[in-house]
This record gives C-alpha cells, sequence and structure tokens, in this order.
C-alpha cells in the first residue's frame, strides 16, 4: 500500500520557528515531525510514500536521503515550484497510485499515532457500500477552524463544511483518510474546471463533493495539528503520552 504526504506549506503561523526549518522537519522532543510519520506509515505496512516539496525544499531532500538507509519505506519526492494546493498535488501525482486499490492520503503537519491498520480495514468494509474514501475524524475544540463533517448512523458523511462559520457538530477533519482508485473520478481536474498551473484545496474543492460517498473514521488515539506556535508546544508536553503503538 502507498501513501501521499502532504508536507509543501509554508509553516507561516510557527514563525519564527520555520524560519529556518520547514514545518515538516519541526522536532517533537528533539525527533522530526517527518521521522514520525515515517515510522508510523512502515509499522503500518505502507511500502512506499510521497513527499511533495516546496517551502525549505532542499532540507526536506537531505533529511529523505539520510533517512534511506536501513528504511523498509520507499520514500519519493516531488518538487512544487509553485504550490498546487492538497488536490493538485494529488491530482498532478495521481501516476503514483495507479494500479493500487486503496492508499493513505496524509497531512504532514499533523502529529499522531493513529491505528492505519484498523482504519484501512473499517475502509474496506465502507468501500462494498459505495465509499470511495474514508476520512479519520476528532472532536475540534474550535469547529470553525476546521472541516466539519455531519454522519448518519452507518458512519457515512452526509455532509463537509470547511470552516463553516456556523458548524452542525464537532466531528473534524483529521487531514488522515484512506482513499479507493475511484477517488480521482470525482476530481475538477479532469475537466476545465481547474487550470493545470491553478492550485485548488482538497477541504475546500474536493471533499464537500464526496458527501454521501464518503465515511468517518473517529481516531480515538493521539491527534494534534501541530500548525500554531500553541498547539506546537502543546505537543510537545502531550507528545511522550500519546507515543501508543509507535
Amino acid at each position: 500500500m502507498k501513501a501521499f504526504l502532504l508536507a509543501a506549506g509554508l509553516g507561516k503561523r510557527l514563525r519564527p520557528y520555520t524560519d529556518a526549518v520547514p514545518k515538516c522537519l519541526i522536532p517533537i522532543n528533539g525527533k522530526p515531525l517527518m521521522q514520525i510519520w515515517f515510522s508510523l506509515l512502515e509499522t503500518h505496512g505502507i511500502t512506499e510514500v510521497l513527499v511533495n516539496t516546496h517551502y525549505h525544499a532542499d532540507k526536506v531532500e537531505a533529511f529523505v536521503n539520510r533517512a534511506r538507509p536501513g528504511n523498509r519505506l520507499v520514500v519519493k519526492t516531488r518538487y512544487e515550484r509553485s504550490l498546487l494546493g492538497s488536490a493538485g498535488t494529488l491530482w498532478h501525482n495521481r501516476d503514483f497510485v495507479a494500479g493500487e486499490s486503496d492508499f493513505v492520503i496524509a497531512y504532514g503537519d499533523n502529529l499522531t499515532d493513529v491505528n492505519l491498520t484498523e482504519m484501512t480495514e473499517c475502509h474496506h468494509v465502507y468501500r462494498k457500500k459505495g465509499g470511495v474514501l474514508t476520512m479519520g475524524l476528532f472532536e475540534a475544540e474550535n469547529p470553525r477552524a476546521c472541516g466539519i463533517a455531519v454522519l448518519d448512523k452507518g458512519n457515512r458523511i452526509v455532509d463537509f463544511a470547511e470552516k463553516p462559520r456556523n458548524p452542525a457538530g464537532r466531528l473534524a477533519n483529521s487531514g488522515i483518510f484512506i482513499a479507493a482508485a475511484a477517488l480521482f473520478d470525482h476530481f475538477p481536474g479532469r475537466s476545465e474546471t481547474h487550470r493545470n498551473d491553478e492550485p485548488f484545496d482538497f477541504g475546500f474543492h474536493i471533499l464537500p463533493e464526496l458527501a454521501g460517498i464518503m465515511y468517518g473514521y473517529r481516531i480515538r488515539s493521539y491527534i494534534r495539528d501541530i500548525g500554531t506556535i500553541a498547539s506546537y508546544r502543546a505537543a510537545e508536553k502531550e507528545w511522550p503520552e500519546g507515543i501508543g503503538h509507535i
């Protein structure tokens, strides 16, 4: 099974920490966030991961090259001269998962010990019900700042809104997904809706269109977006207690 690790963000909310290092390499108690991701992916049987790069791309490349020796996980990088957006990265690199029945998509600025094996098993059940995407969900403290999902009794996501003014609940998109190959059939990039050089976003442009054919998986383990200084400092205090199986 393969994975996309989206890691090209500018990390503006984490400055000055990200002035010299990209957000995906921010250390969590001395260990780069990307290394934590590599360990998690490898633990759950991911064999190959594609990392997109942009900001401080040379430092990400250097880290990946250092991390490769002795690592069973094959890591590939794709440099974006201009940011494509989360959906744009997936669309332009869809060849990476050609022939795969399912694959992982993860936002690289999250710190988590999510059980990807269990999540994938749930995805296989949901796929038989017509699901093309399984979204990891958590209870948000500030739902207005998140993508909010509304579920039916069978965990099918019947509505999704990115950063809504009036949230319909607190179940939020974690930025961790298991996708079926059919996901790309629902991309606006297949038509003239978006130019090849125009960024487009997974949360705003893709996920709302998947309501009814995507399902939710509630993450019971540790999950935190470290995209702000306050959240990063909290993660440094919490993570030793949230290491779980890693």
